[in-house]
């Protein structure tokens, strides 16, 4: 049985694990590994998770499997999203979930969360980020819902990637 998890500080080691396994798994095909070591090294450093962890603007949660951490939701509300900054708005600005657990409905569980804390927070819409190389996260957003609106830059090492930028509006329960 999946088990969704709020992270914190505690738990640390374990974010940085399953932080660094998933973009490895995900991104190192398509990617050189300086730049891949450069963006691990920078983003998942055990300072740079705490400083984000202890963010009142920013969750994290681990989806939890058979004991094992298999994946990971990170959310910004407010000033601590990457782009928008809408009061009005949450971004999901990580959902992974390790290839030997894809396909299971792991994900839609991370984002079923998402959806979860924008209702109790009374948001009206979700957003998100993905690279426009990412076809299968893409399909997968589409099927939730979401819709492109605009692009914005991705730095990965000393590449520029463009990311798709995609929203779903929340039904309001007013």
């Amino acid at each position: 049985m999946l088990k969704i998890q709020k992270a914190t500080s505690k738990y640390i080691g374990d974010l940085q694990k399953i932080s660094t396994h998933s973009f490895l798994e995900t991104y190192a095909s398509g990617n050189t590994e300086e730049n891949m070591k450069m963006y691990l090294m920078e983003e998942f450093s055990l300072q740079k998770l705490e400083k984000q962890l202890s963010n009142k603007n920013s969750e994290f949660y681990f989806a939890i499997y058979d004991q094992k951490i298999i994946g990971y939701l990170k959310i910004n509300f407010g000033v601590s999203q990457t782009d928008i900054k809408d009061n009005k708005s949450l971004e999901i600005q990580r959902i992974y979930v390790i290839k030997a657990f894809q396909g299971r409905q792991f994900g839609k569980a991370l984002y079923q969360k998402a959806v979860e804390r924008a209702k109790q927070k009374k948001l009206d819409y979700l957003w998100l980020g993905v690279w426009e190389e990412n076809p299968k996260a893409i399909h997968f957003y589409e099927k939730l819902g979401f819709q492109a609106f605009d692009k914005h830059i991705f730095k990965l090492g000393d590449d520029q990637q463009t990311d798709i930028m995609m929203k779903l509006e929340l039904i309001s329960e007013k």
